[in-house]
């Protein structure tokens, strides 16, 4: 997400920085390409007007053009815009009511509501520890109702029985029963697509909306529909209401203009982004951390908790004693490649770091390709347990075995064990050097996954990049 932005943004901001002074016309000439650049990423004209009128009279105010640092001056200003744009402050689901409190699901086709609103009922599930309850009113689309039914069973929560030719607006109420003897905290509803211009499909939202008094009602937007998810946002707002959106494939967007311009012309925060298809890829929106990904200064606070919930502590610290002691074998290694697949593989990790856009043609050189780590996993379970704690055990006949039993060539076997070898090497030098083995604020040694604080600046873990390539 923004990768295309980010890039324009950075080299624009890193001219500017180099520069000891700056003149007024230096900025106006970096605004008008701020614009630009923001025009491109699909952000919505008036929202563009009004940010770069905004820089643009803080900028070249005196106390900018005659401060000691007068580039990181206007970058500090652009971003704290950014943030502004994006909404200020995050803001999370509300389900502070009398339970059972609703929420409605409302979009167009396709925007993907259905997985958003599982993916949120299992947030709620276990993050909140709520008792929810799913109900699908989308009777017009095939086996819709058996989706949300089959999502309900993967994640482990309970879904409206389907009763065949009921209408929405019936199947919202008898939800809403249902939750009240079941004794449920939240009930997910989970609409229809409907286009915005679709007067009758609108009056039935409208009707189901009236019905259950919602706490919550959601717009789910795809961020790959750029301006026009802008006007879908106003359209939803003004007929039915909305309080939120929830974002949807801002994995899939390098540009962003539908996040930039959503909160500013609805004036309603964002409130989720789906980063992915799996049902935990679903995160708070935060615009603070946006825009410093926007602007290339990374998301070190995301990594941290993203990496506090995926990484179990007793495995972390168990992680971490073995590495004090300059400890680390190919079951180390395995766990290790275990974390980087659960924090979304190593493209994931290193665009929330600091300076990582300046090191993003390196890594597309390097042919950094997750599917890899699978690869190195399967190699490493055909090993024996012995081989897995002695490494200099496999000679070449258990290479080949080895190799047959992970479906892949020797050379790959060679190049596993030669990256095992230089990351265990890094992890006795690191372990002198009282480190033990991780980078400071990640937990489980995911810092030894990442060349111990090597990042940015010191390229991929050491021999990565030749095993990757």
């Amino acid at each position: 997400m923004f990768d295309s932005l980010s890039d324009r943004l950075s080299g624009i901001f890193d001219g500017l920085t180099r520069r000891g002074a700056l003149k007024e016309s230096d900025v106006s000439a970096a605004m008008r390409e701020v614009r630009v650049a923001l025009l491109e990423a699909d952000v919505a004209l008036p929202v563009v007007k009004d940010f770069i009128k905004k820089v643009t009279e803080k900028a070249v105010g005196q106390e900018v053009l005659k401060s000691v640092t007068p580039g990181q001056q206007v970058v500090k200003i652009v971003n704290d815009e950014l943030v502004g744009m994006l909404g200020s402050e995050a803001s999370t689901i509300n389900t502070a009511g009398v339970p059972p409190v609703a929420i409605l699901m409302v979009g167009l086709q396709g925007s993907g509501k259905t997985t958003t609103t599982a993916k949120i009922a299992k947030r709620l599930t276990e993050k909140d520890k709520k008792k929810v309850l799913m109900a699908s009113l989308d009777v017009r689309r095939p086996a819709a109702q058996e989706q949300l039914k089959v999502l309900g069973e993967q994640i482990g929560v309970k879904t409206l029985p389907i009763i065949t030719g009921q209408m929405p607006v019936d199947i919202a109420k008898r939800a809403m029963d249902s939750a009240k003897l079941q004794g449920f905290d939240v009930v997910m509803l989970d609409t229809a697509g409907r286009l915005h211009v679709d007067q009758s499909l609108m009056a039935e939202v409208v009707a189901v909306r009236d019905t259950t008094q919602p706490l919550e009602t959601l717009l789910v937007a795809d961020s790959l529909t750029g301006q026009d998810a802008v006007n879908v946002a106003k359209e939803f707002d003004a007929q039915v209401g909305i309080t939120g959106v929830a974002l949807t494939r801002m994995d899939g967007d390098g540009r962003g203009g539908a996040a930039l311009s959503m909160r500013a012309v609805t004036g309603k925060p964002i409130k989720l982004a789906g980063t992915g298809e799996k049902m935990d890829a679903l995160e708070d929106f935060h615009p603070e951390r946006v825009a410093s990904r926007i602007l290339g200064m990374g998301d070190v606070v995301s990594l941290v908790e993203k990496a506090a919930e995926t990484i179990e502590q007793e495995d972390a610290e168990k992680m971490a004693k073995k590495m004090a002691k300059g400890e680390f074998d190919l079951d180390d290694l395995r766990t290790q490649l275990q974390q980087m697949s659960k924090l979304g593989g190593m493209k994931g990790v290193l665009n929330m770091l600091p300076g990582i856009g300046k090191m993003k043609s390196a890594l597309n050189q390097s042919g950094v390709d997750d599917k890899v780590f699978k690869r190195q996993e399967a190699i490493i379970c055909s090993m024996t347990k012995t081989e897995r704690k002695k490494p200099q055990l496999i000679n070449a006949s258990r290479k080949k075995r080895i190799a047959a039993g992970a479906g892949v060539g020797v050379p790959e076997v060679n190049k596993l064990l030669k990256m095992h070898m230089q990351m265990a090497k890094m992890m006795k030098k690191m372990s002198k050097m009282g480190k033990g083995g991780r980078m400071p604020g990640l937990p489980g040694g995911m810092g030894g996954m990442l060349g111990g604080g090597g990042l940015p600046g010191g390229g991929l873990p050491p021999g990565f990049d030749k095993l990757l390539k």
